[in-house]
């Protein structure tokens, strides 16, 4: 570190303007004081390549880590909406086979009264039918709002790493400009 400046050319160029040789010499050391004080200031906030490597792998390895997180997190979130999904799909199953065993038991016991029954089994299969579009549409419902709760996960996250990569792109970028 060394400060590549002609102070005997200065305290001339101060002679000839009208300064005395004291003075022009007074002048030329406090620049020459201020120079070395700015310079220590500056190599004191300055890291060298090694620190930078580092602080760059130390960066990227939390970024592979951030995307096996979410790699996890993705593959977390579908497992428990498929087994979810499941479920409602044998409670449906067991549900309708229930009904249509109480359908072929009222048939059987209340044969006398056939016209009565047909009715009412009308009234039932249309019940069965709203309760299922109802519950179809719940887990329609229910599903895209889980999707788009993904999504906005996935672009939360990638905003966040896209803010960390230009982050440590710009600091990278201010070093590398002050080593220049």
């Amino acid at each position: 570190r060394r400060l590549y400046f002609d102070t005997h050319a200065l305290v001339c160029l101060l002679e000839a303007n009208g300064f005395t040789t004291q003075q022009s010499e007074v002048i030329v050391s406090a620049l020459v004081k201020i120079m070395n004080t700015n310079l220590d200031m500056v190599y004191k906030d300055m890291v060298t390549k090694v620190q930078q490597e580092i602080a760059l792998q130390q960066v990227m390895s939390h970024i592979g880590g951030v995307k096996k997180d979410m790699i996890i997190l993705e593959k977390s979130e579908f497992s428990a909406l498929r087994s979810e999904n499941e479920k409602i799909k044998l409670e449906l199953q067991q549900m309708k086979k229930q009904v249509m065993d109480e359908i072929t038991k009222v048939r059987a016991d209340n044969k006398l009264n056939l016209n009565l029954e047909k009715s009412r089994v009308k009234e039932l299969h249309a019940q069965q039918d709203r309760a299922l579009t109802q519950t179809d549409r719940k887990i329609d419902t229910e599903v895209a709002d889980l999707k788009t709760m993904l999504e906005s996960h996935k672009l939360d996250n990638i905003k966040y790493l896209a803010g960390s990569v230009f982050t440590c792109l710009t600091v990278a970028l201010g070093f590398y400009r002050l080593w220049i």
